[in-house]
């Protein structure tokens, strides 16, 4: 097995992500297209209800997956996403109204919140330490690819002269759901969990899985499952999954702070204000129509390049930190360019004829491009290994579950006002975002550690809460109970 196998479990587990980068992308596409806006009309309040009711959806779906993945596990929580998120895209896909089309995207908001807290979760506990960044990086990746999917399924769609141009795209999901409930039933459980709930055989048969079967692999697996066995013990011995222990010290206050603030952070970088609303950004800079939904097609594709260079090379080298820092001051500097381009060329009212200014345009065009290239280099791929791996084994399912209640809190927010932003303040909307970043920035340089390199459980010396474990004279797990080989 070894690193092909923790690649494969990574990516397939991931698929969950894909299902998170289509629907946040593909309704970028969907509320743009004339049929669409001839059956729910194209109000700025009606396009910023349908993305936020998803994303308090997602908020809501957060929450309840830390109840589920302690009482039932990470395979569990994910399959159960599954059965929501066919349920969700069924009634989108065949809405004959606004009234359905809202229920629709609430129970698949449900889907994608439990699974976008599950999947990094799931990936953190059976990743090796080496390489977490990289195996963890790869929910971001899977995001980028099913907005790519997502916005080329757009774009091709809207030549459809019927309700199917969005129908159609809307029930593509139901495909990635239906494969990740079926095939994630036949992936390890995460060996963590395991441990948590007295399946020690079986979670010791799962790191030595993991690991491989050479000599050297097994010795390797054998200290990590005697560390994991160890720490996590003595964690459950005085657990009590209550949400008060998230600041039940002042380790814990700053674990907490570090992993909400890193999801938060995602949105102050603005990101989902052009993945579901570029089309509208790309018309303030001239662009519109068909030549929009192209402009954000191109757009989806470099998001992920870059994020795939950076968790392959980068990640688990120069650490989680640095890309923090250097994402929050391009954003700074980004947005100030942006609006300065639209302040000082600004968009003809519909319906007037004139020329664009090609060069202001083309500026414009490339600051959202490095918005995304950048974010993919930042916060994109290390938001979510950060959120999932500062936290000790008693409390990473519900802190995992807060932190992405929080992104998901202040998405819902930026999916309700945006649109109505982008028409009523246009570039003065950007300021907010260099204020924000800048915010960050700060809050990153003076509060945040390093935790590259560190097993889950050497996470206890970076925030300074050692854990008290009891001693015995039987010795390690491993001779309480025979080694990996016998397992």
């Amino acid at each position: 097995m070894g690193l092909l196998f923790n690649i494969f479990v990574a990516l397939f587990s991931s698929i969950g992500s894909f299902l998170f980068g289509y629907d946040s992308g593909i309704i970028a596409s969907v509320i743009t297209m004339k049929h669409y806006n001839a059956r729910f009309t194209d109000n700025a309040n009606i396009q910023g209800a349908v993305v936020s009711t998803f994303n308090g959806g997602c908020f809501f779906g957060a929450a309840a997956a830390g109840w589920l993945n302690d009482r039932l596990g990470r395979k569990r929580a994910i399959q159960i996403g599954c059965l929501f998120a066919l349920w969700g895209c069924a009634m989108q896909s065949g809405a004959p109204n606004v009234a359905t089309l809202l229920i629709g995207r609430i129970i698949g908001g449900l889907a994608i919140g439990a699974l976008s807290m599950t999947v990094p979760l799931y990936n953190t506990e059976v990743a090796p330490p080496k390489i977490r960044g990289f195996l963890v990086g790869l929910t971001q990746q899977m995001i980028g690819i099913g907005f790519i999917v997502a916005n080329w399924v757009g774009y091709g769609s809207q030549f459809i002269d019927s309700d199917v141009s969005w129908r159609m795209p809307l029930g593509l999901q139901l495909l990635p759901a239906g494969l990740l409930l079926v095939g994630i039933q036949f992936l390890p459980n995460s060996p963590r969990w395991l441990l948590e709930v007295g399946k020690d055989d079986e979670a010791k048969e799962v790191v030595y899985w993991l690991h491989g079967k050479s000599d050297e692999n097994r010795a390797a697996a054998e200290k990590e499952y005697n560390e994991m066995y160890t720490t996590i013990k003595a964690e459950v011995a005085v657990r009590s999954r209550s949400l008060k222990d998230l600041w039940a010290s002042r380790a814990m206050i700053h674990r907490t702070l570090v992993a909400c603030g890193v999801q938060v952070f995602c949105q102050f970088t603005g990101i989902n204000v052009i993945n579901y609303f570029g089309p509208q950004m790309y018309k303030s800079l001239g662009v519109t129509d068909s030549k929009a939904l192209l402009v954000q097609g191109i757009y989806g594709a470099v998001g992920p390049i870059a994020n795939i260079f950076f968790i392959t090379l980068i990640l688990d080298r120069v650490g989680r930190k640095k890309p923090l820092l250097f994402g929050a001051s391009s954003f700074v500097v980004l947005y100030s360019i942006l609006a300065a381009i639209v302040a000082t060329n600004p968009p003809l009212p519909d319906g007037v004829q004139g020329t664009v200014n090609a060069s202001a345009q083309r500026a414009g065009i490339a600051m959202i491009f490095m918005l995304s290239i950048f974010f993919s280099l930042s916060f994109g791929p290390v938001s979510w290994v950060l959120a999932s791996e500062v936290f000790p084994t008693s409390t990473r399912s519900i802190g995992t579950s807060v932190a992405t209640c929080a992104n998901w809190a202040f998405n819902t927010f930026i999916g309700q006002v945006s649109p109505i932003a982008l028409k009523n303040v246009n570039w003065k909307f950007y300021m907010l975002f260099i204020a924000l970043n800048f915010f960050d920035f700060l809050a990153v340089l003076f509060f945040f550690p390093e935790t590259k390199g560190k097993t889950l459980e050497e996470m206890n010396e970076v925030f300074g809460d050692e854990i008290d474990i009891p001693r015995s004279d039987k010795g390690t797990p491993s001779d309480e109970k025979g080694s990996l080989d016998h397992a």
